[in-house]
């Protein structure tokens, strides 16, 4: 493993600690990272600026009022029909005569985004819809402080060849812990990653007892508040099975020697193991801060970018086993982890769909993995190797949530009968 290049993200490779202000181009700068991210560097003037902001284009009012804030240079929306809303937003917010930003708008317009000259570009877009966006800021030199964990799943051999090691510093709250705790030793030393779950609402729960709980039910997280395909994706452990491709793909560890723990307190966010008997845990509160200020701040610290623990109160720290019958999620993506090439577009994107049909009440909650695990059958030998290409993962994508939603209308059929 010490021969072998340096992974995607390595704590180890960074640049010059002393050099000024880093500009920093936000991608979903109106979502739950992207906001945490344009507060951090507004509480940090000295450390960052923000030079250009993207968004999908459902939420102008506030897409308007942080590019006011921040005074950047360009907006983008996905959305080209966002765009009047947005010019009328912009002129309500900027004073008489202030010029207001440049506006991009389409389907490209984060890709452009991400390639324009900037020292680090936060992908906080959610879906493999970054991947576009990635695979531009990672041709372009800069720094990808990646949140968007779909882009490297869905497009994991075509980040390896274009990205420099050491060029991802991951935000993810388990992988930006694991990132700090390799930088205590060589690769060499680490015997296996411990990738840490809260498990969710239904944490202790047999598979027949989450045969019929409701969308309500699997929305109510324990400890952190996200969005509602993450938090399905959190209920069904889902996360935790994407997690552990991008651990692979990140840090350049084998499968076998990833692991998932359940710990229902989500203090402890990830660990490694080294070949000397020691586990390396970083912890804190729950709280995003922390992860997004090691993305774009690494190798130095941000003061205060996140709550650290009250040592004087008394606290119980729990782990325990994952439980695969109930939850086979992360056993099916290790599998689509292992085939590579297209397959695990096709798990990320029939899930997808399959979350969107169980919010919908069109699909149970155990129809989920169910439905995942048939299109992932079906859908055979993935494409492999060099040849892989973007239209390949797009064209897996398509044909995967098209099944996925075939299976789930016939399970609501097959149910109504």
């Amino acid at each position: 493993m010490s021969d072998s290049p340096a992974p995607l993200a390595d704590p180890h490779i960074a640049f010059d600690p002393t050099e000024g202000r880093r500009d920093i181009v936000v991608l979903g700068s109106t979502g739950s990272i992207g906001t945490q991210a344009i507060d951090l560097v507004l509480r940090n003037p000295d450390r960052f600026r923000v030079t250009a902001l993207s968004a999908a284009g459902g939420r102008v009012a506030l897409l308007a009022e942080q590019a006011r804030r921040l005074r950047v240079r360009t907006v983008a929306v996905a959305r080209e029909d966002a765009v009047p809303a947005l010019k009328e937003a912009l002129r309500l917010e900027y004073g008489p005569g202030e010029p207001l930003p440049e506006i991009l708008a389409g389907p490209g317009a984060a890709t452009d985004l991400a390639a324009s000259d900037c020292h680090t570009v936060l992908n906080g877009i959610t879906g493999s819809i970054g991947l576009a966006p990635t695979l531009a800021a990672l041709e372009a030199g800069r720094t990808l402080a990646l949140a968007n964990k779909e882009s490297l799943i869905v497009g994991g051999p075509l980040v390896k060849a274009v990205a420099r090691p050491g060029q991802i510093i991951p935000v993810d709250s388990e992988h930006a812990a694991l990132f700090q705790a390799l930088a205590a030793g060589t690769r060499a030393d680490v015997r296996k990653l411990v990738v840490t779950a809260s498990g969710g609402p239904f944490r202790g729960r047999t598979r027949a007892e989450l045969a019929d709980v409701t969308p309500e039910d699997a929305l109510a997280h324990p400890t952190w508040a996200m969005g509602p395909v993450i938090t399905i994706n959190s209920a069904t452990l889902v996360n935790k099975g994407l997690e552990v491709i991008e651990a692979h793909l990140l840090y350049d560890i084998p499968f076998e020697r990833i692991e998932v723990v359940v710990h229902p307190q989500s203090y402890v966010h990830s660990m490694v193991e080294f070949t000397d008997g020691s586990t390396l845990a970083q912890a804190t509160p729950p709280d995003m801060g922390g992860p997004i200020a090691v993305g774009l701040g690494w190798p130095r610290r941000v003061p205060d970018a996140a709550p650290a623990f009250d040592w004087t109160k008394a606290s119980a720290w729990e782990f325990f086993p994952l439980d695969t019958e109930a939850f086979p999620s992360v056993g099916l993506a290790r599998h689509v982890g292992t085939l590579g090439g297209t397959a695990p577009a096709v798990f990320n994107a029939a899930n997808e769909e399959c979350v969107d049909a169980f919010l919908g009440g069109r699909l149970p909650f155990n129809g989920i993995m169910d439905t995942v695990t048939e299109v992932v059958a079906e859908h055979g030998n993935p494409l492999t190797g060099t040849s892989l290409t973007v239209p390949d993962v797009l064209e897996a994508e398509t044909w995967a949530r098209a099944r996925a939603r075939e299976l789930a209308v016939k399970a609501t059929a097959e149910a109504r009968a």
